[in-house]
């Protein structure tokens, strides 16, 4: 059984290689000078942060923890503290440090310091999930921190390209490590049975590998691209194929680096998580019926916004439990002695109404018509550090020496260390 998963897994990376037309030929490489053209930080990871911050239990219960003194000023610190730091950290994953995992702490630091006080907050409920997987296939613990750059911690994020989950599988690589996929379930949203099938893959890819590097890459585009990359560098080495990978690929392992470091030394960066609504003690039921959502939140009074927060793998807020295929349901513990106590009258509960045919089936009302206001333009704000350029601030966040004169009223080409820009 094992052979014939490593052969359906190889044959899916094969035909997914020639599926990428980003990798550039070894015409275009530009050698190992790292610039700030290089450092490409994938559209998908700012979506995902920035759509971490409106989910519902994070909008509605949100405290900020009292294990650190948030301070409004955002630290700086030099090259060699940080790369002490990550030379600290025990692991058998090399921590490099180059300018590129530079401009990744900032980004986790400096630029999106609100959802990594969010993600810190979260990492409580879902980090025991990650790390019991990755215990159980002798894999680093280290690698819980994929998830951050795969996901944000956030189950219900779905890439352009049609990855979801908590750990993005795309639905080829989910049926392949057993992951239950249909209109009313879809498993790669499962906490627990996601971080499984990913804790397989990427043993496998460090079998193929035997670099966790060169895996970890992998895991986001593939075996094939990344065997494609060797053959033209001619190296196995991460850093040597740097170039030769697809472009959003290349920013991933320093993205994987900077997170480790930023989960590690947050309190240093005076950043503080921020805590939400989800339980930190929990309990699991195997559903032998099919239940709606409304039956559970209306019998036992949780709410039925913590229930989908819990339970995201269950697309039409139905648990399609039966006797010969039971499903998980995920509580607080505190709603676990009131389960089992009206267990056999959920299932009965409405169900004419919630479980019918006609329910089930029916076409959705018209929307709505909503008067949206206009939306205020965000920006986000950049300190400016010794030997910064307007020039180099522009192409760092690819907007032009204009846009950035004319946001923040500069009449000259002269910065001084320490000063805020504003960049929309």
């Amino acid at each position: 059984m094992n052979r014939v998963l490593y052969l359906l897994l190889c044959l899916y990376c094969c035909l997914t290689a020639y599926a990428n037309d980003s990798i550039p030929s070894a015409a275009e490489y530009t050698g190992n000078v790292w610039t700030d053209h290089d450092i490409d930080i994938p559209e998908s990871l700012n979506t995902d942060l920035d759509s971490l911050l409106q989910d519902w239990h994070i909008k509605t219960y949100r405290r900020v923890s009292k294990e650190c003194d948030c301070d409004s000023t955002i630290p700086s610190f030099s090259d060699s503290v940080l790369m002490a730091r990550l030379g600290s950290i025990p692991t058998v994953i090399p921590m490099t440090f180059n300018p590129v995992i530079r401009r990744c702490i900032d980004l986790y630091s400096n630029e999106k310091r609100e959802q990594v006080q969010v993600m810190l907050g979260l990492g409580d409920y879902y980090f025991p999930y990650f790390e019991q997987a990755l215990e159980k296939y002798q894999l680093p613990l280290e690698l819980k921190y994929l998830s951050v750059v795969e996901s944000a911690l956030n189950p219900n994020a779905v890439s352009r390209v049609g990855a979801a989950g908590l750990w993005q599988f795309m639905y080829g690589t989910g049926i392949i490590y057993g992951l239950e996929i249909n209109t009313l379930v879809d498993e790669r949203r499962d906490p627990i049975k996601s971080s499984d099938a990913a804790a397989r893959y990427l043993k496998d890819l460090y079998g193929i590998f035997g670099d966790w590097q060169l895996a970890i890459a992998a895991y986001n585009c593939g075996p094939g691209n990344v065997n494609k990359a060797i053959r033209r560098a001619g190296k196995r080495n991460y850093w040597d194929i740097y170039y030769y990978l697809p472009r959003e690929t290349r920013a991933y392992v320093p993205l994987f680096i900077a997170a480790n470091y930023i989960m590690h030394f947050y309190k240093e960066h005076e950043l503080c998580p921020i805590k939400t609504s989800l339980a930190t003690v929990t309990d699991t039921m195997w559903i032998y019926n099919k239940i709606h959502f409304d039956q559970i939140a209306s019998v036992i009074g949780i709410p039925k916004e913590t229930l989908k927060s819990m339970n995201p793998q269950y697309r039409c807020e139905i648990i399609p439990g039966s006797s010969d295929n039971p499903h998980i349901l995920c509580l607080p513990a505190k709603y676990t002695m009131a389960y089992i106590d009206y267990q056999d009258s959920i299932p009965k509960y409405e169900a004419d109404v919630l479980l019918n045919e006609d329910a089930l089936t029916a076409k959705p009302a018209d929307p709505p018509v909503v008067h949206v206001q206009a939306a205020q333009p965000q920006y986000h704000s950049y300190r400016v550090r010794r030997g910064d350029t307007l020039q180099a601030i522009a192409n760092r966040h690819r907007v032009s020496v204009a846009k950035l004169k004319r946001w923040n009223s500069i009449h000259s080409s002269r910065l001084q260390p320490g000063m805020r820009l504003k960049i929309y």
